[in-house]
């Protein structure tokens, strides 16, 4: 079984307690469900890590104007800019393809007294039609493969509204230019914000803010 520990972390003026796995060297497949679906040993555990970029996101989500619009968190691991829309009230779906992530999530939502949150298992291979389209996406070290900027920009176009923003935080990992090249071949324009001082100070986080956007 895997070992677990428990953090406060400070976001937004507020105080959020996490359950997350004990360190990455944790791994508990034994009926083989991760590894069926792709995910071997030596991965198995970055969904139940909290990680800068995390952070950074939940930081962001924290002051963000979520009112009447509809949210989706794309690989959202332990999901802790999920829990901060949640608090806030938005419409907002969390979406992972680790077997154990909504039930991290769905546990770190009862820690912090707050309501069970819509979850999806996706596959950014496939379209998730029952999902909906979403007004603002989002998402947090998400490009460490090389074939993510495909499989991410392609799932994040078959789920788009009409109007939509995309907020992904990246803290520097190479296929980062071949994202937001794929991004503005479907016709998102694409910026971006370096870390500021005091992210990388408060977070350890030196990487990109980086954000799209299209109408319809």
């Amino acid at each position: 079984m895997y070992d677990v520990k428990f953090e406060t972390f400070a976001i937004g003026g507020s105080s959020y307690n996490i359950r997350s796995l004990q360190d990455k060297q944790q791994f508990h497949d034994p009926e083989g469900t991760a590894e069926n679906i792709g995910i071997s040993s030596a991965t198995w555990s970055l969904f139940g890590n909290v990680w800068p970029s995390g952070l950074i996101l939940a930081d962001i989500m924290s002051s963000y104007d979520v009112a009447d619009i509809n949210i989706l968190e794309v690989g959202c691991g332990l999901g802790i800019a999920s829990l901060i829309t949640n608090e806030r009230g938005a419409q907002h779906t969390a979406s992972d393809y680790h077997p154990l992530a909504d039930e991290f999530l769905q546990e770190n939502n009862r820690l912090n007294k707050l309501p069970p949150l819509h979850f999806e298992r996706c596959d950014w291979a496939e379209a998730i039609p029952s999902i909906g389209l979403f007004d603002l996406i989002i998402g947090s070290d998400l490009l460490y493969e090389p074939d993510h900027p495909a499989l991410l920009s392609q799932f994040i176009d078959l789920h788009s509204s009409n109007s939509v923003k995309v907020i992904i935080i990246d803290p520097g990992r190479r296929q980062q230019g071949q994202f937001t090249r794929r991004m503005e071949g479907l016709g998102f324009a694409a910026s971006f914000e370096r870390a500021t001082e005091k992210q990388a100070q408060s977070r350890n986080f030196n990487g990109k803010i980086l954000q799209y956007s299209r109408q319809s």
